[in-house]
């Protein structure tokens, strides 16, 4: 890894307050051996933070069965950590100001670690407190991660951010598809989450070096040197490219949980066999990779990523109105259109997080307004369209709603894509 310039001070993030953050101490990036490591925990780190989510939904009738709930109590174990990850995303930049992003990053696998454990206890109230600590966690790694990456990786961003945003798309496809596999070869639906809380302790073995080898960088000769005078960066809540930027990670997060809670029911409800639309569904999360993998990349080449944020959430759109015309008959067709217009909406979000910032302390702070926000949006919608979808007894008017939201976001692409800086 490159060295932070002498004299410099590497700021891990901060919060977006009006004045800088106290007793924040001047750091450098400890040299690691072996860059490889470096890829290896942000690979690992980026594999756990759907995983948790993803996972849970093919169980959750089991898990309803064997607790007695009802269907609005089940709805609420996938809509618990989505919350906590809107609001955990408040507290991630100042912990990593005060404690650095490796420290935090560890720290956060460990909670994760811990939360999916606490999720197979035996009192109910144990798998909703469970999920809060899930969601806490997932939001500390979702906000640090792009900074860690503008830090560490600046002449890497685009294809960095593309492995990042792929591998968690990954982590959400296979735990879906070896969730009821994994149940009945385990003997119960604990099995999967106990398998996914040991995948999250390795990788928390993984980041302890990162650990030890920062806090040693931090010495005493530097502690006791003079401080750095920091500056107080913009306010980004009074900045329209930090809204534009966070509503459209907010929105394409809105879409992507809307598909996952409700697009085999869409297509069962229309007549497909409820095998073929799993089937279906799975198939559009498989080919998130594609646009998460491409976009990130496309993007790091171009000043103006305008066009390339309208045609994502264009495909995005196109599989919506698919939906609505032809559910059935052109599914495996719509698949392919939202699985690349996700993939790459969610890519380019990412990807426009340090883009569109001058450092890894901004790209923190931003990351972490985006992902508050957007995912206390994204939380609504699910239970939005499901209300619609009651209320109405079909799913014209729900799919309609959720193109509008596709077309808005090809809007925000038209400002978020523009070549400025934060």
């Amino acid at each position: 890894m490159s060295q932070a310039r002498p004299g410099i001070p590497l700021i891990d993030a901060g919060q977006d307050l009006p004045a800088p953050p106290p007793a924040i101490r001047p750091t450098r990036r400890p040299a690691l051996p072996h860059r490889g490591l470096v890829l290896l925990g942000i690979v690992l780190a980026a594999l756990n933070m759907r995983v948790a989510v993803a996972g849970v939904s093919p169980l959750l009738t089991d898990i309803g069965d064997h607790f007695g709930l009802s269907a609005t109590a089940g709805g609420l174990v996938t809509t618990v950590p989505l919350v906590f990850m809107g609001l955990g995303s408040l507290v991630a930049p100042r912990l990593a100001a005060r404690h650095g992003t490796e420290a935090v990053l560890f720290g956060a696998l460990v909670l994760l670690c811990g939360g999916i454990l606490v999720r197979v206890a035996p009192p109910v109230i144990a798998l909703f407190a469970g999920g809060i600590l899930v969601g806490t966690a997932i939001a500390l790694l979702n906000v640090l991660m792009p900074g860690l990456i503008k830090r560490d990786f600046p002449d890497q961003v685009a294809p960095m951010t593309a492995l990042y945003s792929t591998t968690m798309i990954l982590g959400a496809t296979v735990s879906s598809a070896t969730a009821v596999p994994l149940e009945r070869a385990l003997g119960g639906w604990q099995g999967p989450f106990v398998s996914w809380s040991l995948l999250a302790a390795l990788s928390a073995l993984l980041w302890l070096p990162h650990v030890v080898l920062a806090r040693k960088d931090r010495t005493p000769a530097a502690a006791a040197g003079p401080r750095p005078v920091l500056r107080p960066g913009p306010r980004l809540t009074s900045l329209p490219l930090a809204w534009q930027i966070t509503l459209f990670m907010g929105g394409q997060s809105l879409v992507a949980y809307v598909v996952i809670a409700w697009l085999p029911t869409v297509l069962s409800d229309h007549g497909m066999d409820k095998g073929e639309a799993g089937l279906v569904f799975a198939f559009s999360t498989l080919v998130q990779m594609s646009g998460s993998l491409l976009v990130p990349v496309l993007a790091g080449r171009m000043r103006r990523q305008r066009a390339l944020g309208a045609v994502t959430a264009g495909l995005m759109a196109a599989g919506v109105a698919g939906l609505l015309i032809n559910p059935v008959g052109g599914a495996w067709l719509w698949a392919v259109l939202l699985g690349i217009g996700q993939g790459g909406t969610l890519g380019l979000a990412l990807t426009l997080i340090v883009l569109r910032t001058r450092d890894a302390h901004t790209a923190a702070r931003l990351s972490g307004m985006s992902q508050t926000w957007g995912y206390l949006l994204a939380s609504l919608g699910p239970f939005v369209l499901g209300a619609l979808h009651q209320a109405t007894g079909g799913w014209t008017v729900p799919l309609t709603a959720l193109l509008l939201v596709c077309c808005g976001l090809m809007l925000l692409a038209l400002g978020a894509g523009r070549d400025r800086r934060i």
